[in-house]
């Protein structure tokens, strides 16, 4: 049996000691992220959450810049070429409830887009059963960070082995 709060795949867990890294780890991403997938940013600030989100822009081929939405809360940035999802950029730092959540109306582009919520744990959980969340942790000794990427939903059954 499955509970709701449990992951259904292993986490996966990589060092990533450069910016480079942290995008190319975005673009590696974006190959297996589909329109109506979620993805909840965890770590402290300065640790990499937007250099991942712009990683995943390119790879998805959106307009850009991919900017940290803190003031402006959520960004849609369309695809330019293609049939793939726009990318739904949003930061949940400012917001203290789920319910400000609901507001932002993220659920409205779930269907055609990729969303990520930054700062989203405790908050983004109850926009999708399927999810990925990426938790960003620096090395207080040194520039590397540990990222740990959990799948939770069948969605995510295996994905993550090849990222």
């Amino acid at each position: 049996m499955i509970f709701p709060n449990e992951p259904e795949c292993l986490p996966r867990e990589l060092r990533i000691a450069t910016d480079g890294e942290m995008r190319d780890l975005g673009r590696r991403l974006a190959k297996i992220l589909r329109a109506g997938d979620l993805v909840i940013l965890a770590g402290p600030l300065g640790a990499g959450k937007t250099t991942l989100v712009q990683g995943i822009g390119e790879g998805l081929g959106v307009r850009g810049p991919v900017t940290s939405p803190t003031f402006v809360i959520a960004r849609v940035h369309p695809v330019l070429s293609g049939a793939g999802p726009a990318l739904v950029h949003a930061d949940a730092y400012r917001l203290g409830s789920i319910s400000e959540v609901d507001d932002l109306d993220l659920d409205t582009d779930a269907s055609t887009a990729v969303t990520v919520v930054e700062w989203g744990t405790g908050l983004a959980e109850g926009l999708s059963e399927d999810r990925l969340e990426i938790s960003i942790q620096p090395d207080l000794t040194s520039d590397v960070r540990t990222v740990q990427l959990i799948g939770y939903g069948v969605r995510w059954n295996g994905l993550l082995a090849d990222v």
